[in-house]
């Protein structure tokens, strides 16, 4: 009896089928969508329940169409492209969906936007990837023109779409292919969220931003969800037990396994000898090595908030820095501090004292954690469940180089996305090293060389200081390392000292902190075969903002590098232009104040309320670079505010004024800037460009003459009586320029005044 009503049920389905096809086909999309996915919908109201709509979304994976033709309460016509639609089936589910084949031919195209057109106006719902592909980078690509020609007097609104959480699964582009790829979670989550209708935007890429806007929004809004940064590490030092996972200049080298073992043994020792249970912030006073690499770690593995101490600075700003964020003890070694000689009003706590305290106990239980524990249980057992993304992670001290440092605090929601993107835009493999040689307290040298290799399956090779060129060619060659990251004034101390075969693994050069002149990225590639690329951030930022994809990694069909600019913003970053003082946002390839938004931002300056307003407008973080847009998203530094002097009215730039004097005088035989741009106060016109430079070839007038033959307005040259010589440009530990020791400089030798 019940085979046969279980027969009998079978037609009834294939009627089913072709009643109401449509309906049928939106269940099993419903269906086998919600079976393997976690979906979640945000700000679903700006959907309209009634009436036309061009949904316009990025593109990320082949199931982008299906996720929302599938989640929408409504019918969706999706824009498709023909050339996916090569035989019956396909053809025949897309004409039972209504969708819209779209194909290279001129009057197909034309055919296929009026149809879109046409079901606007009807009152449905169309959408259409802008991108005209699926993005291998994670990066919001250029929006195609024939978004607008769709809406265009059909009187509809464009509603923006962001698909969040679908890079790394089967049928996105991590790992260099679309499929065959085992899921990294089951069921998988995924959010989608939908911005404010746009009614008759103006051109596609206020379009493009509005998406790009959301995305921003659509990760920031997951933080509580991501996971504490040592889980991670965890579970990616279980990849790699037995391979090299760090290395240093010592000859020290650990494999994931005796890594993950050390950092829980230093845990133990921590919490049993160390810190107080109310003690939250450690400062970490070492410079790139396994041992600082293994010092932090440690630390967030207790719960604990590291700040890594700039040992650049003088004792004065050390000391201010432990008083601004209440820090009561710092971690170092004997040998760092016989070599800084510092007296600071802190408790020290030396790492060769800790060998002597570890038990028997101790080393069976790292034993245990890091190769027979699963990883679930391990996270319970070490409290790291207990850690939200939102919780501060670290205190970073800004440089210092236009001021008083200030503590910027960053959550692991901020640096764990960060570290992501990198993982989208370079695609590091797993034979990839990096060569660490940014100091910890730098916020690029502890996301991308401290935690990048604690979250990525990639190695590291550190080295304690970035000015110690043979030693750092020798590293590079021993190692074969792949990925360098630097400053500019950094890469010339490598050009000048380094054999060719010291770097001639390098296949990713990244250079920021100061303008990369093409001469340098020239002379770099001649040498070692790799052409360094310029990427742009902020400690405020956790660094990262944007970066170009260096040539050895693209695997994209557009242009993803342009030189000259510090390229995209990477995934979930999201960045305008607006004018200084209104704010106002500002067209495509004009120039103004660079605001930045995304999870990347900082939780705010610790103790300093008022700082961080400063800093923030309606939840941009306001950089204080001038910039520009290019129509494909690459942004341009053009300058810095506070770079800027105001002379006669007229606002001057010193960066440009530095780079015609750069043309002119060139490099020293170290490699090193010849000359830096200040100012000083003038009763006259209210500012004086002033030349803070060293020993040169030509006189000041020779100069001068020089940067008008140049074409430099007469208001950008300086008087021949105001150039300033000293012995050394100032530089900080970062490697950026002294900014305010240079301008103390100028101050002092002009008494303040000209």
């Amino acid at each position: 009896i019940f085979l046969l009503c279980g027969l009998a049920t079978i037609p009834v389905f294939i009627y089913i089928v072709f009643l109401i096809p449509q309906a049928t086909i939106k269940f099993l999309a419903w269906l086998a969508t919600h079976t393997f996915y976690r979906i979640r919908l945000y700000q679903r109201e700006n959907l309209p329940e009634q009436g036309g709509a061009l949904l316009v979304p990025n593109h990320i994976s082949w199931l982008d169409g299906l996720l929302l033709f599938s989640t929408s309460s409504r019918p969706v016509r999706m824009v498709v492209d023909g050339g996916i639609l090569t035989n019956w089936w396909t053809r025949g589910i897309c004409k039972i969906v209504g969708g819209i084949p779209i194909r290279n031919t001129p009057k197909a195209a034309r055919n296929a936007i009026e149809t879109a057109r046409a079901a606007l106006q009807n009152g449905e719902l169309v959408c259409i990837f802008p991108e005209g592909g699926i993005t291998r980078s994670g990066q919001l690509q250029s929006f195609k023109a024939g978004v607008l020609e769709i809406q265009r007097d059909t009187g509809v609104p464009i509603v923006p779409v962001f698909l969040d959480e679908l890079w790394g699964s089967i049928f996105s582009f991590r790992g260099g292919r679309f499929f065959w790829k085992w899921p990294s979670a089951w069921p998988r989550n995924v959010s989608i969220w939908f911005g404010k209708p746009i009614d008759d935007p103006p051109d596609v890429f206020t379009v493009r931003q509005a998406v790009q806007d959301l995305g921003a929004d659509a990760v920031a809004g997951r933080k509580q969800r991501s996971i504490a940064l040592p889980r991670g590490m965890i579970r990616n030092c279980r990849k790699s037990l037995f391979r090299w996972k760090i290395a240093d200049s010592s000859g020290m080298e650990f494999t994931g396994g005796q890594l993950l073992m050390r950092t829980v043994i230093l845990r133990r020792l921590l919490l049993r000898n160390v810190l107080e249970p109310d003690e939250q912030i450690v400062g970490i006073l070492l410079p790139p090595s396994v041992a600082g690499c293994v010092t932090n770690v440690a630390l967030s593995m207790a719960g604990r908030v590291t700040a890594n101490l700039n040992y650049t600075s003088s004792v004065e700003t050390l000391n201010a820095s432990l008083r601004k964020a209440g820090i009561r003890t710092v971690i170092t070694s004997r040998q760092v501090m016989e070599k800084l000689k510092l007296e600071l009003d802190t408790k020290f706590v030396y790492l060769e004292d800790m060998r002597g305290l570890v038990t028997r106990g101790d080393k069976l239980a790292g034993a245990l954690a890091a190769y027979a524990v699963p990883a679930p249980l391990l996270d319970r057992i070490l409290g790291l469940t207990k850690i939200r993304g939102d919780d501060l992670l670290t205190i970073i001290f800004t440089s210092g180089s236009t001021g008083v440092p200030k503590a910027v605090m960053l959550t692991h929601h901020n640096i764990g996305t960060n570290v992501q993107s990198i993982e989208q835009v370079v695609h590091p493999r797993v034979n990839d090293v990096i060569l660490g040689v940014v100091p910890f307290f730098h916020s690029l040298g502890f996301m991308v060389t401290l935690w990048g290799p604690m979250l990525l399956d990639i190695r590291v090779a550190y080295h304690y200081t970035p000015l110690d060129a043979k030693q750092i060619g020798q590293l590079a060659r021993a190692r074969k390392a792949t990925i360098l990251l630097a400053t500019p004034t950094f890469l010339r101390g490598y050009l000048k000292r380094c054999e060719p075969e010291d770097l001639k693994s390098l296949e990713v050069v990244v250079a920021g902190a100061e303008k990369l002149p093409p001469p340098l990225c020239e002379a770099f590639a001649q040498k070692f075969g790799v052409r360094p690329i310029e990427g742009y951030g902020t400690t405020e930022l956790s660094p990262l903002v944007s970066v170009n994809v260096p040539a050895s990694r693209s695997q994209s069909s557009e242009v993803d590098c342009k030189e000259g600019s510090v390229g995209r913003p990477v995934p979930s970053v999201s960045v305008t232009i607006v004018d200084p003082e209104t704010f106002e946002p500002l067209p495509v390839g004009m120039s103004g104040m660079l605001l930045v938004k995304g999870p990347n931002v900082m939780k705010g300056y610790m103790h300093d309320p008022e700082a961080t307003a400063k800093v923030m407008h309606n939840g941009w973080y306001i950089t204080g670079d001038i910039a520009k847009l290019d129509a494909d998203g690459f942004i341009y530094i053009t300058g810095r505010l506070s770079r800027f002097s105001k002379i006669g009215g007229e606002m001057v730039p010193h960066g440009r004024i530095e780079e015609a004097l750069h043309d002119i005088l060139g490099e020293n035989q170290n490699g090193e800037v010849r000359a830096v741009v200040s100012s000083v106060p003038d009763e006259r016109k209210g500012e004086r460009i002033v030349v803070v430079h060293t020993k040169l070839d030509n006189t000041p007038e020779e100069i001068c003459k020089r940067l008008q033959a140049a074409g430099l307005p007469n208001l950008w040259i300086p008087g021949t009586d105001s150039f300033v010589e000293v012995e050394a440009i100032p530089i900080l530990g970062s490697g950026k320029i002294d900014l305010k020791a240079v301008s103390d400089l100028a101050k002092s030798h002009f008494n303040g005044s000209a």
